[in-house]
C-alpha cells in the first residue's frame, strides 16, 4: 500500500504524462503529441501554476507566532525526510528544517509540557536512524529537558503518524489538543488525519513555498526547475488529499 500511494500519481503529475505523450509521439510520429508534451511542460514549469497552485494548497494559511496559539497537552513536530549524507559515517542530514524549530519555538514559550517528535522511516533507507530518534537527541543538545520530549516508533505516512501520537498519549489522550506542525501545503491532510483518530488540532503552519497573491507579471510564464517542482509538491498533496477521502479509515 505504501508503494501505491508514492509511486501511483507520478503516472499522472506532469512528468510522467509528458514522459507518456513523447513516447506516443515517437511511436506514432504525430506532432500534436509532441507540441502537447511541450506546452505541459513549459506550463508545469512556471510560476503562474507552480507558486499559485502551491499557495492554493497551503489554502490561505500565514505564518503564526507562538502568542498566536492557545496552550495544548502537546506539541507534535510531524516528520519531513531527512538526507543521508554519503561516508561511513552515516550522518543524517536537515531536509528542511522549518518543522524542528517550529515545534522548539512553542515548546521554549511554554505552550506544551510535551514535545513529541514523529519516527519518520522510509524503505528508500530502511538503515537510516528514525528521524524522530535524530531530533530527540538535537532537542536535547539544545537543553530541553529529556524528560519532555518522546518520540514515536517507526511510521511511514501521515496516517500511521496520527495513530502512533494518539497511541502515546493513551486512552486519555485521544482527547487532547495538540498543537500540530507541520509544512503548510501539509496542514490540511494532516490535521484532518489527527482530528480523525480523537485529537483535537491547533495548527501551527511552517516551511510556506507558495509566494502567496499577487499581480501576475511576464516572469510569471517563464520556466523554471523550481516551479516545476512546486507543481509536483502541490499535485501530490492533492492526490494524498482525495486517497484519504475515498479511503476513509
Amino acid at each position: 500500500m505504501y508503494f501505491i500511494r508514492q509511486f501511483l500519481p507520478l503516472v499522472f503529475l506532469p512528468m510522467g504524462i509528458t514522459m507518456a505523450l513523447l513516447i506516443a509521439a515517437a511511436l506514432t510520429r504525430r506532432r500534436s503529441l509532441l507540441v502537447s508534451a511541450i506546452v505541459l511542460f513549459w506550463v508545469s514549469s512556471t510560476p503562474l501554476v507552480g507558486a499559485n497552485l502551491m499557495s492554493t494548497i497551503e489554502g490561505g494559511l500565514v505564518r503564526l507566532q507562538p502568542a498566536d496559539v492557545q496552550n495544548a497537552d502537546a506539541i507534535v513536530v510531524l516528520s519531513t525526510g531527512r538526507v543521508m549524507a554519503p561516508g561511513p559515517h552515516g550522518v543524517s542530514e536537515w531536509w528542511d528544517a522549518d518543522r524542528f524549530f517550529g515545534g522548539i519555538e512553542l515548546f521554549n514559550s511554554g505552550k506544551a509540557p510535551l514535545l513529541m517528535f514523529t519516527g519518520g522511516w522510509s524503505p528508500s533507507a530502511p538503515s537510516a536512524p528514525l528521524e524522530g530518534a535524530v531530533l530527540v537527541e538535537f532537542a536535547r543538545r539544545m537543553g530541553l529537558p529529556q524528560d519532555r520530549i518522546v518520540t514515536t516508533g517507526r511510521v511511514a505516512t501521515t496516517e500511521e503518524e496520527a495513530d502512533a501520537v494518539a497511541g502515546l498519549l493513551g486512552a486519555e489522550g485521544r482527547r487532547a489538543t495538540v498543537l500540530l506542525v507541520t509544512s503548510a501545503f501539509h496542514m490540511a491532510r494532516a490535521q484532518r488525519l489527527f482530528e480523525q483518530v480523537g485529537l483535537h488540532v491547533n495548527p501551527y503552519p511552517v516551511d510556506f513555498s507558495g509566494a502567496g497573491r499577487r499581480r501576475v507579471s511576464p516572469r510569471d510564464l517563464l520556466p523554471s526547475p523550481g516551479d516545476f517542482a512546486l507543481t509536483h509538491r502541490a499535485l501530490r498533496e492533492l492526490y494524498g488529499r482525495a486517497f484519504y477521502r475515498l479511503n476513509p479509515f
